[in-house]
């Protein structure tokens, strides 16, 4: 029994059903995926999730290849742009240049981050030496005791928000360095060449979910939220879901830790484990798609690829089909105030972040979308879990830590690419060696 259709939940299924086990996945929404969601605009796929892959997130990658599922590079070629204290200006690398003093403070605070990351202990990062002093404090609070400058903290905010979709004050700085290690580093996690956004998949991310989906047939269930587990400690349980109530001799629980807490599960959890949902919050981060005629940036030497410190729109994209057109920008949106603007308002605070950053060309698309993941009526929330202090330290232990019958699944709980799409399959991959292991120790 596999709770959850998304890529971790699936990737078990299959697992397990190629070991030669029925399998039944039961999913609350009416599709699969996850956090995963393709859709069209301009008529082009864009992903509303997850979207990009880069090199060493060999799992998923292995698994799209398997199933045909092929990537294209992310443009990246030109000068990036920055929106910088009112002002817009080009830049090349990683980092932009924003004065020597500026970037002898992000050297420094970068330095001191890699210093932590290279001893972390990322399968067990609540034994690490300092670990209850880097989870007593917030990745903000360490910035400051750093004294990073204003430019430092609000590059850092950037990439707080586009990472966990929270700010730097809300999470803690034993999950930031973690998390950090999970994916080999700032430069590889950051970067679009060699790194994380390095590629995309050409019909989009969530095709890869419903190939699985085909390949079990209909022992994917969906509109069958679980709502309760009745389960035996010394082997097997029951699932209660909208769809009905199915025995198992054993269940991976594949959604976010947060929405663990859905579920009431029968006996009572070990404490760690119950606390979970509580310590584990989702955060929140909006997506806005914008189509033109032509990738017009790209004539002025541009990438399409920018920051910016005046919201909502904080980092751009180039995920155009061609050279050709139609030109699409990916604007990655601070969900605060955004989220509860009405679709008019969105789109228009959204195409004035484009517009801001390349000029007036981009308030004027022919075609426009966004999507607000903390708004979702099922299991809201995004990209990943933003734990905040004191969360690694009470309560980490539980993430993957099996309870007789049950197992954990889900990118927060992987131990390399943990909150991407390659975290999601390699958990899936480990629960279901798992329940291989403790049904074949039974039989």
């Amino acid at each position: 029994m596999v709770i959850g259709a998304g890529f971790a939940g699936l990737t078990a299924a299959r697992e397990l059903s190629n070991r030669g086990y029925d399998v039944v996945v039961l999913e609350g929404r009416d599709r699969v995926g996850g956090r995963s969601l393709t859709c069209t605009v301009g008529g082009v796929p864009v992903d509303l999730g997850a979207t990009f892959v880069g090199p060493t997130q060999d799992a998923v990658l292995a698994l799209a290849d398997e199933l045909g599922c092929a990537t294209v590079p992310t443009y990246c070629e030109g000068r990036n742009l920055i929106r910088w204290r009112g002002e817009v200006r080009p830049y090349s690398g990683t980092i932009p240049a924003l004065g020597f003093a500026a970037l002898v403070n992000v050297a420094w605070v970068r330095l001191r981050f890699a210093l932590l990351v290279r001893r972390m202990p990322v399968r067990r990062p609540w034994t690490a030496l300092d670990a209850y002093e880097l989870d007593g404090m917030s990745l903000r609070q360490w910035l400051d005791s750093m004294r990073a400058s204003d430019a430092t903290v609000d590059l850092m905010t950037i990439m707080s928000r586009v990472t966990w979709g929270a700010d730097p004050q809300d999470v803690s700085m034993l999950h930031a360095v973690r998390y950090v290690k999970a994916a080999g580093g700032l430069n590889r996690m950051l970067d679009v060449k060699r790194g994380a956004q390095q590629d995309r998949f050409l019909a989009g991310t969530q095709p890869i979910a419903q190939r699985i989906a085909e390949e079990l047939g209909d022992r994917v269930v969906l509109d069958a939220a679980a709502y309760a587990i009745d389960y035996d400690e010394d082997g097997g349980a029951t699932v209660s879901s909208a769809a009905g109530t199915v025995r198992a001799g054993a269940v991976v629980v594949a959604v976010a830790p947060q929405h663990r807490g859905s579920i009431a599960v029968t006996p009572e959890l070990p404490e760690e484990h119950a606390g979970l949902p509580q310590r584990w919050p989702q955060g929140r981060l909006s997506k806005a798609y914008a189509v033109y005629d032509t990738p017009f940036w790209r004539a002025d030497g541009y990438s399409g690829e920018a920051l910016s410190d005046d919201g909502p729109v904080f980092i751009t994209f180039d995920v155009s089909p061609g050279p050709d057109g139609p030109g699409v920008l990916l604007g990655f949106v601070d969900a605060g105030d955004f989220d509860a603007l009405t679709p008019e308002q969105r789109r228009e605070r959204a195409l004035a972040g484009f517009a801001g950053i390349f000029g007036e060309p981009a308030r004027n698309p022919v075609d426009y979308l966004d999507f607000c993941w903390g708004t979702e009526q099922f299991a809201p929330g995004g990209p990943t879990a933003a734990p905040p202090p004191g969360s690694w330290t009470t309560v980490g232990k539980a993430l993957a830590d099996p309870v007789g019958p049950l197992f954990w699944a889900g990118t927060e709980t992987a131990d390399e690419w943990t909150g991407f799409l390659d975290g999601a399959v390699c958990s899936g991959q480990r629960a279901a060696a798992e329940v291989a292991k403790y049904l074949g120790a039974r039989d």
